[in-house]
């Protein structure tokens, strides 16, 4: 029988874990398995640099921080398993917790800290240099002030506001910014597709889409295609950030946790509770809004916090004997 269990790698889940185990609750973590693009640890794992997570004053990598916070809960004792989660019961109590290949597992409470994936566009290396580091991203307030980015010709493909929202962001660094759109009107309100057509750095291209991204090592330009004539050409650019969206990672649990309008998991206004008692959300699995680490990490401690007094106030923290940490076993 578990306390709680945490399914996700990313910022959220390794803080909760960090607060959990500091409470005495023996968290079990299960941090998820590479599929393709996506890596545990989340997005991070495909940024090359952070320059905006305090702490770091000399910048860290997105790998770098999150083997750094898997660290500090493994210091602690928490146990990880490196399996996705491919369903949950939480019809009767305690929860069950099924994952790929290991055996069921019991738990009082539930955070779960999945995160959400950046939609891509799908062209030849787009999510290649995006993992490289080469000049492709689908966060320009992660990224954008980077001094990779600076001074450059950028590209930003969408139509929401989310896509107008970081063509605002790069014109604070960029030479010059193509925002690219396969229709020839937004989707994005009428306020802020405004602010984007009155700008001055922001250049429109409409009935415009990718076909590829060129650059071996470094992006250095997109070959686009006309979508009412069909007719292709090449422009240089010294950066391509994706804003068409992303997608929470909530299909294992079938349907059994409200959702709120934008299909993330809703939680309870300045709250992490979600709508089953003692099962928790916490990082970019709730938040279409910010999407952030240090975001997400604040969420994750929330989450173990509330769940630590849901244990307490029911009298069902159990006492789980694991194996000390390995600095506390060498003395």
């Amino acid at each position: 029988m578990e306390n709680v269990v945490i399914i996700g790698s990313g910022p959220a889940a390794w803080t909760a874990a960090i607060y959990a185990a500091r409470a005495s609750l023996a968290p079990l973590v299960f941090e998820g398995e590479p599929q393709g693009i996506v890596l545990p640890g989340g997005q991070l794992m495909t940024t090359t640099e952070v320059e905006n997570y305090p702490g770091f004053p000399e910048g860290v990598t997105g790998p770098e921080l999150m083997e750094r916070m898997k660290a500090q809960a493994l210091r602690f004792g928490v146990r990880v398993v490196p399996e996705d989660v491919k369903s949950l019961a939480l019809g009767d109590r305690p929860f069950t917790v099924t994952p790929n290949y290991s055996a069921p597992v019991q738990s009082h409470t539930v955070i779960v800290a999945t995160g959400a994936y950046a939609k891509w566009i799908g062209v030849p290396n787009e999510e290649r240099l995006a993992q490289g580091g080469g000049g492709v991203s689908a966060c320009a307030v992660c990224d954008g002030a980077l001094p990779f980015y600076r001074n450059k010709v950028l590209a930003v493909v969408g139509g929401g506001d989310t896509a107008m929202e970081e063509t605002l962001y790069l014109t604070k660094f960029a030479k010059q910014v193509l925002l690219l759109h396969r229709r020839d009107s937004f989707r994005a309100s009428k306020v802020m597709a405004q602010r984007v057509l009155d700008c001055p750095k922001v250049r429109v291209l409409w009935n415009t889409r990718v076909v590829e991204v060129l650059g071996e090592h470094a992006i250095r330009a997109l070959r686009v295609a006309d979508t009412v004539s069909g007719a292709e050409r090449e422009l240089e650019v010294g950066g391509l950030f994706v804003a068409i969206g992303h997608t929470p990672s909530t299909g294992f649990l079938g349907g059994q946790l409200r959702l709120n309008d934008a299909g993330y998991l809703w939680v309870k206004p300045g709250r992490m509770a979600t709508s089953v008692e003692g099962v928790f959300a916490a990082g970019d699995v709730t938040d279409d809004y910010y999407r952030q680490a240090v975001t997400a990490a604040g969420s994750g401690c929330q989450a173990a916090l509330e769940a630590e007094r849901f244990l307490a106030h029911r009298g069902l923290h159990e006492t789980i004997v694991v194996a000390p940490p390995a600095a506390a076993a060498a003395h």
